[in-house]
Order: structure tokens, then C-alpha cells, then sequence
């Protein structure tokens, strides 16, 4: 694990960085490899409260805790608490889905692996998961819109009344409604 430790307010000592790192780094007994991620430690104190926050981006998992405590190194503490039990729980979750599947009991690294595999196979392939085939009812973009919103869809393909054509209608982030016409 690589820390980045800020300080806000404080001044971040060689004794309060030791200790930081020394209880973060007891997180890697939870993996069967260490993590090569960065941990982001921010420090800091505002009206005599210590405040520590912690983030642990990991494949497939974030971990982060953040605690106020008039005592810094109690805070540190907590924090590393609430980060154990993130990685217990979400460990719990993976070896409970693989046991279900019939896989190995210490899932967690395998489940890392795979996370890289998938995602540079994804990254070469296109998976087409479903097809579906249906009739072009011929209908103005109007009623387009009230079939698309009745099946809760975020778009919806027609054949334009008026000109013939396929077209789609779609809803915009802004919650406002598009159409798309061909042009020829």
C-alpha cells in the first residue's frame, strides 16, 4: 500500500504518520496478496474535533471511513475499525456467492484476478446478451412518447406516420424528450 497522507490544520508528524500507516497497513492481513492501491489519508482539526478520513480504492470495492474524535489517534482507531468491517462484510458477500456457485472458500483474491480478466476481455469484445424483435406500428412522435413512458423505457423505436420512416424517440438527462430521424 502507497499512503498519501494530508494534513488540514494540523501538521502531519513522523509519530502521527507512523501510526497511520502502521494500523492501515494491518488491513492487508484481509488479503491473500497486498494491495497495490493508494491509500488517501486527510487529517484534519476544526474547532478542537480531530477528523480523519480515509479512502482505499480498490477493483471492484472503495473503501472509505470517516470519523470525528477529540482524540486523533482514537479517530485513526475507529476509522480502521469501520474499514475492517467494510472488507469483513464485503468478503462475506463474495464467499457467500462463490460457496452458492460451488467455488473456493477464500474467494477474494480470485475475484480481483477475474475483475482484470474481465475487463480487458470486455475491452476486446462486445457481448450481445439479448435480441428482440417486435412490429413498427405506424404513429406520431407524440404517441411515441406516451407508449415509451407507459413501459417505463428510456427510448422507444416507431414508424413515423407521416414520412414512413423508423425513428426514435428518447428521454434527454434534463427530462425533456428527443427524437431521432434518419437522414437519407
Amino acid at each position: 500500500m502507497k499512503f498519501n497522507i494530508r494534513g488540514e490544520n494540523i501538521e502531519v508528524t513522523n509519530a502521527i504518520r507512523e501510526y497511520v500507516e502502521k494500523k492501515i497497513s494491518k488491513l492487508e492481513r484481509y488479503f491473500d496478496s497486498a494491495p497495490t492501491s493508494d491509500v488517501h489519508v486527510n487529517l484534519s482539526v476544526y474547532n478542537d474535533e480531530q477528523r480523519i478520513e480515509v479512502t482505499i480504492p480498490m477493483t471492484n470495492l472503495l473503501l472509505r471511513a470517516e470519523v470525528q474524535h477529540l482524540d486523533l489517534y482514537a479517530a485513526v482507531d475507529l476509522a480502521v475499525d469501520k474499514l475492517e468491517r467494510q472488507i469483513r462484510k464485503h468478503k462475506t458477500k463474495i464467499n457467500r456467492k462463490f460457496r452458492q456457485n460451488g467455488a473456493a472458500k477464500h474467494a477474494f483474491a480470485e475475484l480481483e484476478k477475474e475483475a482484470r480478466a474481465a475487463s480487458a476481455e470486455a475491452e476486446n469484445e462486445i457481448e450481445l446478451v439479448r435480441t428482440k424483435r417486435f412490429n413498427l406500428k405506424p404513429m406520431d412522435s407524440e404517441e411515441a412518447i406516451l407508449q415509451m413512458d407507459m413501459l417505463g423505457h428510456s427510448f422507444f423505436v416507431f414508424t413515423n406516420d407521416q414520412s414512413g420512416e423508423t425513428n426514435v424517440v428518447y428521454k434527454r438527462r434534463d427530462g425533456k424528450y428527443g427524437l431521432i430521424e434518419p437522414h437519407v
